[in-house]
């Protein structure tokens, strides 16, 4: 099943402060950017192997890290910057953020400090592929590199509150997780369903339908953890933090392992089977272990229970998050302890680059 990988990093300077990564995009095809200023994705091609994606990965983080140091930049493995207002994240210039800001109201602006990784799956058994990677959705709790927003400790897993409950608390169909399917025809309906929602709340906030005609279509207007990617085409698994390298590729591997036997055996929802297939736990069970996730992390013996039914080892995990300070951060701490994660990325990718 070929694999890829997108992870979002924020840029810094050597003194901790939030920039625009400017040339550095112009340092490899493999890096994009996003829809705020101080953020850069690093993504690599599908590729048919756990070893053949490990190295890409590794190689094209390398090559960013390294083009940033000659450029007085760094990189930032962290969900959240921890602290900065939102003149530190100004949006990039593009109609369909500016549309969908108009949509979503203020709280759109808690999108804007999320920084995530996403692991793309080649099509295969959709509904088992999209099934089985819904059920995996706590599994977040394992990688997550943040608690702080705007200085202040939240939650023990700060991105998916921010850009789930928060960004998307009117708009659940656009960035929430949906219920598992039937059918990919299942699925059909209830994006159109969405992106209909979606258009009507643009209209009634005063957005010209051509206007939102241009700027979206319905598989670009949902932002949910698990998702159908047309053009690519790909089942995308959004639930993760950005963070190190290690646990990065540790994830993948673990979720890829789970999500292939699904594709190969079939799922089934509640009881065991005795064909192989995966059993996958309801979805309110879902639900419920995702919110005590965001809430406590790994500090829940749900949580770990959960993810451990699944086949995860939770105690394999050292979530960056962790490491961070249960106390109010001030401005000067959030860019030290930028710093200090940059240091660790470097460190992390030293270790990685050894071993392969």
């Amino acid at each position: 099943m070929n694999t890829s990988l997108e992870v979002e990093y924020w840029v810094i300077d050597d003194a901790g402060d939030l920039v625009a990564p400017g040339p550095l995009l112009d340092a490899s095809a493999q890096f994009d950017p996003e829809f705020v200023e101080p953020m850069l994705e690093i993504k690599t091609t599908p590729c048919s192997s756990m070893v053949e994606l490990r190295e890409e990965f590794l190689d094209h983080i390398g090559s960013a890290v390294d083009a940033a140091r000659d450029q007085g930049k760094r990189l930032v493995p962290l969900a959240t910057p921890l602290h900065a207002s939102p003149a530190e994240i100004p949006y990039r210039e593009k109609e369909s953020t500016d549309v969908q800001r108009r949509i979503v109201g203020r709280s759109f602006d808690d999108a804007r400090v999320c920084a995530g990784t996403h692991i793309h799956f080649e099509r295969s058994n959709v509904v088992d592929q999209l099934n089985t990677l819904t059920a995996l959705d706590p599994a977040f709790a394992l990688v997550t590199s943040s608690s702080h927003y705007r200085g202040e400790r939240i939650l023990e897993c700060a991105r998916p509150f921010l850009y789930r409950r928060s960004c998307y608390e009117h708009c659940p169909e656009q960035g929430q997780l949906w219920p598992y399917v039937d059918s990919v025809d299942e699925w059909e309906r209830r994006l159109e369903a969405a992106y209909e929602g979606f258009r009507e709340r643009a209209i009634e906030h005063g957005v010209d339908p051509q206007t939102f005609d241009d700027a979206f279509e319905p598989y670009d207007a949902v932002w949910t953890p698990v998702r159908l990617r047309k053009a690519m085409p790909t089942v995308e698994w959004r639930s993760p933090d950005a963070t190190l390298p290690t646990e990065i590729l540790q994830l993948t591997e673990a979720v890829r392992s789970i999500v292939t036997h699904a594709d190969a055996r079939g799922t089934t929802v509640g009881a065991e089977s005795a064909t192989g297939a995966v059993t996958l736990p309801a979805f309110d069970t879902v639900e419920s272990v995702t919110d005590a996730a965001i809430h406590d992390g790994l500090e829940d013996s749900a949580v770990t229970s959960y993810l451990e039914d699944l086949g995860f080892t939770p105690s394999a995990y050292d979530p960056l998050a962790t490491r961070l300070p249960d106390s109010h951060l001030s401005k000067r701490q959030a860019k030290q302890l930028r710093l200090e994660a940059a240091k660790r990325l470097e460190a992390d990718l030293g270790t990685r680059r050894a071993r392969a």
